[in-house]
């Protein structure tokens, strides 16, 4: 029996049901999207309708609030009215009431006749204006007022110009008699233009109409035909009269045809497909194909970089490390994939702080900009490496853990210690130069002291030869011995000091200490060189900085001031020295009189191995430059417009005011 054509047919019937199922599916979902569309049309229907009657009733509440705030006002007045008759009284009022509610034309004051007492504005109405709605409007609201004893409204009435008035009228009592009657005169339409916000009015048509569909007034910015209205009783001012809303908001449609349009597409695309099922497993085989030469390009660049790469999960596993990393570490991947910490590739001198970075890096809070860390490789050998954490994100935009980009810059670190080592050498060489250049000088100045020294001693032993030595003739040379052996003594450790090599130090310092100092250095050949020296510094806080260093930025300073004074005529060679404090810093000034800086060399005046001087080495100005921004600060360069020469320059520098 053959049983081929059975199973073929049976396949052939369960594979048709397996395309009919989709279709059906198509269908279903069609009609399903088909009735929320239109649940959805009616829903925002009813949405907006609420939202008519509650902004309807919003602005029918606003209107009457601002109508009884009126009304309030204007029986206070009549009450007031009714003791004092004074003309004054209403005019004041009245100008008040008229300057706070922009909406009401013209309040009057009648008398129990109905004649007009007064009027506000000052200018009494004309007679048009008043007779029209006197006898049958007004006279009929007076006569209400006059009867209830309260507020009363009048019906709404056109003039001449075709705009619409309506009346609050307000009774005035002295000793139970109608003694007169108050009045406040609305146009309608001034009354929506200043209570009807401007943003109601973008959306919506306000108008005030009548049972008979009467329009008074009305307030919008747009025209056309509503397709939403609703209408509220206006009462009071009077029953007669409705607030008819009218929404110009048209529905958005392009939504739903969108959605539709959509939806027609994704069942076109649906029934196509039914008919690429046959290429899925081609298409299948291609992207698997895909996936391994893309994985072994990858594979291939993660081989090629440099560059450590360390993946960790939320609870700080390693789950991958790159072969650079590996290499860096001494240890294979299978003995880091899985480990948790204590890390085997952690110092073992630094496992407290390393931990610690481990829990900040965990927590989202490492250093954007990445931070410095000791590891330790596998053979023991510490190295510095410098880390950059970011989140681990997987396909699905979801946090699983942190990568890290690890770099060894233990030979950069080592080249900066050199570079800092060879600086700090530079700065020592040009200590040494500019003591070299001030050793006639100082030699000058320690003679003094030493022949002094000499002849007071030669005199001494002179007077101890003769046999006739008192002692009280000897005791006053022997104390000038000793005050110029210190002033040398002064002189050689101020040298010392200064050719002293030391490591950079900020400690807290006074600033004035230190240009005492370098006046002392500088003193002797100010004098050879005719050069007078004025200092104005106010009391300074002290500043944390390296006292030697700052030794060494004001001494090149002064000199360079005086050697740029060379050509100057002796009466006008003067270097002054100032300083201010402000919020935090402060500042220091060297002016001088000299020839001044051309702009071509100013630009380059700070850098290394520039110099005018024919036997200059062009490395001070860049070492001051140096030395002040190791503390933090500022130096330049600028004319000095106010020197007896008309000419000179101006070093500048600024400290920061730090603590310690």
């Amino acid at each position: 029996m053959n049983i081929a054509p059975h199973l073929s047919s049976g396949s052939s019937r369960r594979l048709r049901w397996l395309l009919t199922l989709p279709k059906l599916g198509i269908v279903l979902l069609l009609a399903a999207l088909i009735a929320l569309l239109w649940l959805l049309h009616h829903n925002e229907a009813e949405e907006d309708r609420a939202a008519l009657i509650k902004d309807v009733l919003w602005l029918e509440q606003n209107l009457q609030f601002h109508l009884n705030g009126n009304e309030e006002q204007l029986q206070l007045l009549a009450m007031e009215m009714g003791h004092s008759h004074d003309r004054k009284l209403f005019r004041l009022r009245a100008e008040h009431m008229l300057k706070n509610s922009p909406d009401i034309a013209q309040i009057i004051q009648f008398d129990a006749a109905r004649q007009i007492v007064d009027a506000m504005p000052a200018t009494r109405p004309p007679e048009r204006d008043i007779e029209p709605f006197g006898p049958p409007v007004t006279a009929k609201a007076f006569d209400m007022a006059s009867r209830l004893g309260k507020r009363q409204y009048s019906e709404p009435f056109f003039l001449e110009d075709n705009r619409a008035f309506i009346e609050m009228l307000v009774p005035i009592f002295s000793e139970r008699r109608l003694t007169g009657m108050l009045a406040i005169v609305y146009p309608l339409d001034t009354l929506l233009a200043s209570q009807v916000p401007w943003w109601f009015t973008e959306k919506y048509k306000v108008e005030i109409v009548d049972d008979n569909d009467i329009r008074y007034a009305t307030k919008t910015y747009i025209e056309g035909n509503g397709d939403l209205r609703y209408e509220i009783p206006f009462d009071p001012p009077s029953a007669q009269l409705f607030l008819r809303v009218t929404s110009y908001h048209a529905p958005d449609n392009s939504l739903q045809r969108l959605l539709v349009a959509a939806i027609v597409l994704l069942a076109a695309g649906v029934f196509w497909s039914l008919w690429l099922v046959r290429d899925l497993m081609k298409k299948r085989v291609r992207a698997e194909d895909a996936l391994r030469s893309e994985h072994a390009f990858r594979a291939a660049m993660e081989d090629s970089l440099t560059v450590g790469m360390r993946a960790r999960d939320l609870l700080g596993r390693v789950v991958y490390v790159n072969p650079a990393f590996c290499r860096m570490t001494g240890f294979d991947a299978e003995e880091l994939v899985g480990r948790s910490p204590p890390m085997p590739y952690w110092a073992p001198e630094q496992l407290e702080e390393s931990y610690a970075m481990h829990q900040i890096v965990l927590a989202g809070e490492a250093p954007p900009d990445g931070f410095e860390i000791t590891f330790m490789r596998k053979n023991g050998e510490r190295f510095q490496a410098l880390v950059y954490e970011a989140k681990l994100i997987d396909g699905n935009g979801k946090h699983t853990g942190w990568m890290a980009s690890i770099l060894d810059i233990t030979e950069r670190k080592r080249t900066e210690e050199l570079a800092r080592q060879q600086q700090e050498q530079l700065q020592f060489t040009s200590r040494l130069v500019t003591m070299g250049e001030m050793a006639s000088t100082l030699a000058h100045e320690l003679n003094q002291p030493l022949a002094a020294i000499a002849s007071y001693n030669t005199g001494c032993l002179n007077v101890l030869n003769g046999g006739q030595a008192d002692p009280r003739d000897i005791r006053p040379a022997l104390e000038k011995i000793g005050l110029q052996a210190q002033r040398a003594g002064k002189i050689i450790r101020r040298v010392h000091d200064f050719v002293r090599k030391s490591e950079p130090k900020r400690a807290p310092c006074l600033l004035g200490e230190v240009i005492e100092d370098c006046l002392g250095f500088v003193e002797a050949e100010a004098r050879k060189r005719h050069v007078r020296m004025e200092c104005d510094i106010p009391p300074l806080p002290p500043v944390l900085a390296d006292r030697l260093m700052l030794e060494q930025v004001l001494l090149n300073l002064i000199r360079n001031a005086m050697e740029a004074m060379a050509g100057v005529p002796e009466s006008q060679r003067l270097i002054r020295i100032t300083g201010a404090v402000g919020d935090s810093e402060l500042s220091l000034h060297v002016a001088d009189s000299g020839s001044g800086i051309a702009p071509e060399i100013r630009a380059k005046l700070f850098t290394a191995f520039f110099t005018t001087k024919p036997e200059g080495m062009g490395i001070g100005l860049s070492i001051c430059r140096s030395i002040i921004e190791f503390h933090r600060g500022r130096l330049w360069v600028e004319d000095n417009l106010q020197s007896p020469t008309g000419s000179g320059t101006i070093f500048s520098l600024t400290l920061p005011l730090e603590t310690a």
